[in-house]
Order: structure tokens, then C-alpha cells, then sequence
């Protein structure tokens, strides 16, 4: 069985390359790293190691990998050819590999026809439905009717902690010992992708939304919190009992919205949220507050991690959720200015003021009972 994947990084040869290879695939990364592609191709394997106190480690063989900016005709070829279709490239680089994968598709039909499944293993929702858009864009009628019978795009959550690491051996890659990969497999044309460590149900929504909700809003409140308290990493912050506890009251607020929307049982939820805590504290993996908090622009956007839950607690339960809204203004008061997006931000509150930001940014409108506890958490922060 061959799998193309879209991007050699960690993610993708610490956590899918690595379960595709337990899967019995061989593995085709594509990227435009000419070095990484290179030593992937005259090593033919990586290693990867666990971030705990074993360090255990796995080698992972059957392995290429193909420089798509130079050799896109042999992508093409392989995707032709290919039983399974995975990218973890980031939700930005999507439209780029959309042109590329339309081509490979289009030449599959014209050799087999026969139905592949093309993943999407992104941090947002909707990663597998944004990259069939994108491609789709790429065809004609015509083309998008016959790729309807033959191609299928599931989203998937993905959640596996992959730190920032400068390795010696630069395939190499360390990762946390928890995953999970769900796949809708309502919408999977065929078989389902014979990979372990895929869990498909059908409805994706309540996991994309309880990981959402939950790691990577914890993991952004804690990045917050503890860059504002001058902390550089994320274990460390988590050793502030201050941080600890509002980090955990930001996702008691998420736990009692979905255990509400998608009736999750409450002492399940409540272990998985003292299992993601746990997870943050980690020792072995060495993050930055400022790698996870990068691009706060993108997390503050109004379905994001931040805003996306809070404007739900309103909706459903008519009352302000405190700890998100400080969560909020915590990533309004990120001023770290070799990130791009924070600077932005720290521009357009000294020019224009923080309710404009606020509004900017969140998309809330001035005037609600969130907006006004945004803007007071901001001011407390700031007298902080």
C-alpha cells in the first residue's frame, strides 16, 4: 500500500508518517524542503522518539519523499497510483497543494478511476472540506461530477503534541506519547483507510469541537497567562498554581458547554480535561509559550478557540463565561513583538484603542455583556 503525504515537518513524520508506517504503508512525503526531501530519500527512514521519562523510541522505514516544487510530474504519478492521501501542511498552505493534487486526481481517473480517500490532518475544522473547495476550484463541471463518485474527502481531528526541537539528525522527531486522529467515515467513498490509530465515527462535530474546546484552547490560555507572567515555557507556567487554576476554569467553562451540546458524560469530560492539563505540563516536551502562542490573530477570530466558545456560553446559557473572556484579553495583551500578528495587534490598540481591537479582531460588537468583560479583563491585565 503506498500513502502520499503532503509535508515532511514534525507533524507529519512524528504522528501520521509514523502510524501510516504502523499501518504497513510506504510512506511518499511530498514538501518543498529540498534538504529534508534529500535526507528522507538517502537515509530511507527516521526515528522517532516519545517525550517521556522511557524515551522510547521507533524507527520508521519505508520511506521517500519528493520535492513537489521540482518534480511535480512524479507527485502526480504517485497520487495516481496511491491508496490513501494525508497533508498536515497548515491551514495556510492548503491552496497551495490543491493545484498539484487535482492534476494527481485527475490523472488517476484517467488511469484507474478507482476511489481514494484524501485526508486533511489540520488544526482547524473543516481542513478536509476547505482542501476539496480548493481543489474543486482546479476543475470543470465535468471533472467535479466524476470526482464526486470517485473521491472522498472525511475531516478529521487531529491531537498530538509535537514541540518545537532542533534535532542533530534532522529527520529525526520527538513527540508525546497521547494521540488521536477521528475521521468521519460518513462521508469515505469505499473502504475505510486500513490505518491503526484512526477512530472514524460518524459524526465528527463533538470531537472536533471537544479537542478544539479543550486542547488548543487550554493550550492557547496557558501560552497567554503565562508570556503576561513572564514565564518562557509551558510546563513552567503550569507550575503557577495562578495559571493552573484560571487555566483550568477557562475549560471548566468549555466542558460545561459541551457537555451540554453534545451531552459528553461529565465525569468522562473531566477526566480528559485533567488528562490534557497533564499533558501541557509534560516536562519532556520543551515548548515555548511564544511558539504556542503564535498567530494570535488566527486564534482570536470568531469561530476560533478563544471567541468560538465564548460567544456558544452565551448563546446557550445567557450568562458571561469570566475565564474565557480573560483568556480573551490575555491574547489581546500578547505583545510579543517578533510575532507578526502580535504586533499588529499592540499597532491597532495604540493607534485606535482597545475596543477597536476588540472589535477588529473577535468580530464582537461593542455593547454585549462579553465584550465589556474582554475589555475589563484587558484592563486588569494591563494593571497587572
Amino acid at each position: 500500500m503506498i500513502a502520499v503525504h503532503f509535508g515532511a515537518g514534525n507533524i507529519g513524520r512524528g504522528f501520521i508518517g509514523n502510524l501510516l508506517y504502523q499501518s504497513g504503508f510506504e510512506t511518499c512525503f511530498v514538501d518543498v524542503n529540498s534538504e529534508l526531501v534529500n535526507l528522507i530519500n538517502e537515509k530511507k527512514h527516521y526515528r522517532v522518539e516519545l517525550a517521556n521519562e522511557a524515551h522510547e523510541g521507533l524507527l520508521v522505514k519505508n520511506v521517500r519523499a519528493i520535492n513537489s516544487a521540482t518534480d511535480p510530474e512524479l507527485v502526480i504519478e504517485t497520487i495516481a497510483k496511491a491508496d490513501l492521501v494525508t497533508a498536515a501542511v497548515g491551514p495556510n498552505v492548503l491552496p497551495f497543494i490543491a493545484g498539484l493534487l487535482a492534476d494527481g486526481l485527475k490523472e488517476r481517473l484517467i488511469q484507474t478511476g478507482q476511489p481514494l480517500t484524501i485526508i486533511a490532518c489540520e488544526n482547524m475544522i473543516g481542513g478536509s472540506a476547505f482542501l476539496k473547495e480548493k481543489v474543486y476550484e482546479k476543475l470543470t463541471e465535468d471533472e467535479k461530477s466524476q470526482f464526486d463518485n470517485c473521491f472522498s474527502f472525511p475531516n478529521a481531528a487531529v491531537d498530538r503534541i509535537v514541540p518545537n526541537q532542533i534535532n542533530e539528525d534532522k529527520t529525526a522527531v520527538q513527540v508525546e506519547p497521547f494521540y488521536e486522529w477521528v475521521v468521519e467515515e460518513s462521508e469515505i467513498i469505499g473502504e475505510n483507510p486500513p490505518v491503526k490509530g484512526i477512530t472514524f465515527v460518524k459524526d465528527l462535530e463533538p470531537y472536533i469541537e471537544r479537542k478544539l474546546y479543550t486542547v488548543n484552547t487550554g493550550h492557547a490560555a496557558v501560552a497567554y497567562f503565562g508570556y503576561l507572567a513572564g514565564i518562557r515555557r509551558m510546563d513552567e507556567a503550569l507550575a503557577s498554581e495562578e495559571i493552573k487554576t484560571m487555566t483550568e476554569n477557562v475549560l471548566q467553562e468549555t466542558g460545561k458547554l459541551l457537555i451540554a451540546k453534545y451531552q459528553f458524560n461529565e465525569q468522562e469530560h473531566g477526566d480528559y480535561i485533567q488528562k490534557i492539563m497533564g499533558r501541557f505540563a509534560n516536562p519532556f516536551i520543551s515548548d515555548d509559550v511564544t511558539r504556542v502562542g503564535r498567530s494570535p490573530l488566527r486564534k482570536l477570530k470568531f469561530n476560533d478557540r478563544l471567541v468560538g466558545p465564548a460567544t456558544q456560553y452565551v448563546e446557550l446559557f445567557d450568562e458571561t463565561p469570566t475565564f474565557l473572556a480573560m483568556g480573551i484579553a490575555a491574547a489581546l495583551r500578547y505583545d510579543y513583538l517578533e510575532d507578526p500578528e502580535a504586533k499588529l495587534i499592540q499597532e491597532t490598540i495604540q493607534r485606535q484603542g482597545v475596543r477597536h481591537a476588540i472589535e477588529a479582531f473577535t468580530g464582537l460588537k461593542a455593547g454585549t455583556a462579553l465584550f465589556t468583560a474582554i475589555e475589563e479583563g484587558y484592563q486588569k491585565l494591563k494593571g497587572n
